[in-house]
């Protein structure tokens, strides 16, 4: 009689031993991140904050879920994993920040057909490096090995992130009025959109690889990969003086697609593209796929990675104190009755 075969769980692709490891490698930098606030250990199956909430009068949570998208298949092809975990905080902070709220805690979901716990422990650091810089923990998540679901060598990686805003200090945009300014704060590249369009140009169309050099002097790896800004640090105290009436994440859909999303009906943001200066990689792309500027201004973010919208009074305070800061940032236009919408003038 013929034996029956054994299966185990390895034989069906997924290494309980390389989740176990991948763990152990995570455990320092995750701990890194806590605060007073988180009651649990890592390993627990479920994250416990304790938010201190002195100083606040009616707490409202804020909430936001995103990824990194494509740029994950440059980190896979210049095999640099710590950077992407670094976008994924950054982008998350950013989006709560737009209605006023501070990071308390970040978690995050990790996926692969095949772990390798190096890699997967090079993502959390960057993870953790982001919490770090931004004062959020980073209490937990999910690594999952899902063998035939993914490429070989590539994996998602996907954010969850919670903060704090006093009900009365909710930035809603609902103020804004005709003549009010609008403040564009510099972004360092393409931060994490656009890439699907970028890699074609950049990949495709002008033949290069990640070790070849751009005509400013920086690799294509060093360029695509650049970290995702995160601009609360400059945004929080000028959200404490009660200077701000608007914000807007500038992610996908470029300026035309989020600076709307902070205005009230009838209000119209003007903006003068002369105004602010991009990153050559920008005019790079532009040229390299004959890109006409529209959709340009669409899948990018073309040098202004978050925007404010302030009152005309107040914009040259909320510009020296954003320059002081170390923060580059224009006067990019103004705020007009009339449709909502964004008008871009060259």
């Amino acid at each position: 009689m013929t034996e029956q075969p054994s299966y185990t769980y390895r034989d069906a692709g997924v290494d309980i031993d390389a989740g176990e490891e991948a763990v152990r490698l995570m455990k320092a930098h995750v701990r890194a991140t806590f605060t007073p606030s988180v009651l649990a250990e890592l390993g627990t199956f479920g994250a416990m904050f304790a938010p201190d909430l002195t100083g606040y009068s009616a707490p409202v949570l804020v909430s936001s879920a995103d990824g990194v998208g494509t740029k994950l298949k440059v980190a896979f092809l210049a095999d640099r994993h710590t950077t992407v975990g670094q976008d994924l905080v950054n982008h998350c902070v950013n989006d709560i920040l737009a209605q006023g709220a501070r990071a308390l805690f970040f978690m995050d979901y990790y996926a692969t057909g095949r772990l390798d716990p190096p890699v997967a422990a090079q993502v959390v650091q960057g993870l953790a490096i982001a919490c770090r810089e931004n004062g959020c923990a980073l209490i937990g998540g999910e690594t999952a090995e899902m063998p035939d679901m993914y490429t070989p060598g590539e994996y998602d990686l996907a954010g969850f992130i919670v903060g704090l805003v006093d009900r009365d200090r909710v930035v809603t945009g609902a103020e804004i009025a005709p003549g009010d300014a609008v403040i564009g704060l510099a972004s360092n590249g393409l931060h994490t959109n656009g890439y699907s369009l970028a890699r074609t140009l950049v990949f495709t169309v002008a033949g290069l690889t990640v070790a070849d050099m751009l005509p400013w002097g920086v690799s294509v790896a060093d360029e695509l990969l650049r970290v995702h800004r995160a601009y609360a640090p400059a945004v929080h105290p000028l959200l404490a003086d009660g200077l701000i009436r608007g914000m807007a994440h500038i992610t996908g859909g470029g300026l035309p697609g989020n600076l709307v999303r902070s205005l009230p009906a009838g209000r119209r943001a003007v903006l003068d593209a002369a105004s602010w200066s991009g990153q050559p990689i920008f005019d790079f792309l532009i040229r390299t796929g004959n890109v006409p500027r529209a959709d340009a201004y669409r899948a990018f973010n073309m040098g202004v990675g978050f925007t404010l919208v302030v009152r005309a009074a107040d914009a040259e305070t909320v510009l020296t104190r954003l320059r002081a800061s170390g923060e580059t940032a224009w006067r990019i236009g103004e705020v007009v009755a009339g449709a909502r919408g964004v008008e871009i003038r060259a």
